[in-house]
């Protein structure tokens, strides 16, 4: 039997060496969190440009056009807010 504490370290190695997760729902919009209110603006930029390239990488090859349509930032239970890519 493995331990719970080796999947939790495992865990945090693959996010410290910069692993994303994100999921999609049915129609085709991927949600993901890339930030804390408490980050200052230059490393919620970076996260959402790490974001927005691990997205794009992840396109099949046999998906013409564009991938991402457009991008909105909202926090928990405020407004989105449309950013341009």
């Amino acid at each position: 039997m493995v331990p719970a504490n080796a999947d939790l370290a495992a865990a945090v190695k693959e996010f410290q060496a910069g692993k994303v997760e994100y999921r999609s729902d049915k129609t085709g919009q991927i949600h993901a969190g890339v930030g804390k209110m408490s980050f200052d603006e230059a490393k919620l930029v970076e996260n959402i440009t790490v974001f927005v390239e691990a997205v794009r990488g992840a396109k099949p090859a046999g998906v013409k056009g564009n991938f991402i349509n457009g991008v909105v930032l909202s926090a928990t239970m405020c407004p989105g807010i449309r950013v341009s890519i």
